[in-house]
């Protein structure tokens, strides 16, 4: 499968930034982005954001539905898909309410992305549920004390062992060395920070070497 970088976001100012780069296949997002970027996390509300995202030609947007049951959830949710059909994927906790309406979804053929996930044998959730995603915390992970880069790599053995589709959309990334440790153990899909996407551009050794070619091609 190919690289799917996703830039994780709710602030449509990173998104002019970012998006027309081409660099993103989508944007992810969840209530707590939205609350960093000012942003009111209502159904109205992300119906324009989703507007604004999608217009930079992006081919996914993920949303996170929420709810204190399942019938809410799964209500919220199916709003959120009808927002574009096809563009959108539901971002969902993986506990026992998320999987209850990610069954739902997926009957519908909606896609999900399960979301907050912290253990290895949650993968087998998103993959038993036929998931389209399931998204690892890996810095916070780390933040618990554990080694956070084996346990993502293993969730992602795990799905190769039972032959899964499921992509692990590995999330709470903090620095580009973990992205290419991840990367060479066999994830290809990623949602990195506006920060962090700067920083995929930061070497030295190239900001020298453009600098010369543009020296060099006025002389």
């Amino acid at each position: 499968m190919a690289l799917r970088l996703f830039l994780d976001s709710a602030d449509p100012h990173a998104w002019q930034q970012w998006l027309p780069s081409g660099l993103f296949h989508g944007v992810t997002t969840n209530p707590t982005l939205l609350c960093r970027a000012a942003q009111t996390c209502s159904l109205d509300n992300l119906a324009a954001l989703s507007a604004t995202a999608l217009s930079h030609g992006i081919a996914e947007l993920h949303l996170q539905a929420w709810g204190p049951s399942p019938a809410e959830m799964l209500g919220c949710a199916e709003q959120l898909a009808a927002l574009a059909p096809g563009r959108i994927a539901v971002k969902l906790p993986v506990t026992r309410q998320g999987a209850a309406v990610g069954r739902e979804l997926g009957r519908r053929g909606i896609p999900v992305t399960f979301t907050a996930c912290y253990e290895v044998h949650q993968v087998l959730v998103a993959a038993a549920l036929g998931a389209t995603y399931i998204a690892p915390y890996l810095g916070r992970i780390n933040d618990q004390g554990r080694d956070g880069m084996a346990e993502v790599i293993a969730m992602q053995r795990c799905l190769e062992g039972v032959g899964s589709s499921v992509r692990l959309l590995a999330a709470s990334l903090r620095q580009p060395g973990e992205l290419s440790e991840l990367a060479g153990a066999g994830l290809n899909t990623f949602t990195i920070s506006p920060e962090l996407a700067a920083e995929l551009f930061s070497s030295g050794a190239t900001t020298a070497a453009s600098a010369q070619f543009e020296l060099d091609a006025q002389s």
